[in-house]
């Protein structure tokens, strides 16, 4: 899973393990990174759209690949970073490292596919040129 970027247009979230993040093991469960993962790039998303464009373009998962490399822990402070990666007709890829707060040990590392839809009619719409540079922070 390539994840080469640009630190520059990196968008970062801090993130708390809580009790009902842990699992059996002891350590935050399998699912909770993937939410992360969701969660980092929503407020991505927030972050740049404005209202207009939250209600013209809305976003959907085709596939998740993650990566678990480490493990966190009840009250642990993670970081998630995300960028965007390439697009493709309707589908973006998106990128997003787990890191350790404290130590900054890589936890895990995803790529995500997203579908942009037509916020009216819920159908496939190309990601065009005004997205890309909004994802981009280049508007």
């Amino acid at each position: 899973m390539s994840q080469a970027h640009s630190n520059e247009k990196d968008f970062s979230l801090s993130i708390t393990a809580h009790k009902n993040d842990i699992d059996e093991l002891g350590h935050v469960n399998n699912v909770v990174y993937v939410r992360w993962v969701q969660e980092v790039a929503a407020a991505h998303w927030d972050s740049l759209a404005s209202s207009e464009i939250k209600q013209k373009y809305v976003w959907v998962v085709l596939r998740h690949e993650i990566d678990y490399l480490s493990a966190a822990f009840e009250n642990d402070t993670v970081t998630a970073t995300t960028w965007v990666g390439e697009s493709n007709g309707a589908r973006s890829e998106r990128f997003v490292q787990i890191t350790h707060g404290k130590t900054g040990k890589l936890i895990a590392k995803a790529k995500t596919t997203w579908c942009m839809l037509d916020g009216a009619t819920m159908r496939p719409k190309r990601v065009d040129e005004e997205v890309v540079r909004l994802l981009r922070g280049q508007v």
